[in-house]
C-alpha cells in the first residue's frame, strides 16, 4: 500500500508529512457539528481511493454510536465550550 514512500526524495517525503499534518489537524480542529460529519477529505488523503463497500450502522445503532461519542466528549473535553447550534445540512458545518 506504501509502495511509492520509497522511491520518494527527501524533499517529497517532508511535503507528504505536511500535507498530512496539515489535514489531521483540520479535522482535529472541527468544531461543532462537524466534529460528527463524514470526513471524505481526510481520507482522501491517503493515496488508495476510498472502499467503495463501506458499510452504514442502521438508524438505532449509529444514533447510540452519536450518544456515545457525545458522552465520550463530556468526559474528555468536559471543560470544551458548548455551543447551542442546530445542524444546518449538506456541509456539516454547524
Amino acid at each position: 500500500m506504501d509502495e511509492d514512500l520509497p522511491g520518494l526524495t527527501r524533499e517529497a517525503l517532508i511535503a507528504e508529512v505536511v500535507r498530512l499534518r496539515n489535514g489531521i489537524r483540520e479535522h482535529r480542529d472541527s468544531s461543532g457539528h462537524a466534529l460528527c460529519w463524514h470526513h471524505p477529505q481526510l481520507w482522501g488523503l491517503l493515496p488508495e481511493p476510498v472502499p467503495q463497500n463501506l458499510a452504514v450502522p442502521a438508524w438505532p445503532n449509529f444514533l447510540r454510536g452519536c450518544v456515545r461519542y457525545r458522552e465520550s466528549l463530556d468526559r474528555e473535553l468536559p471543560d470544551a465550550p458548548r455551543v447551542d447550534l442546530e445542524f444546518e445540512g449538506g456541509s456539516g458545518k454547524g
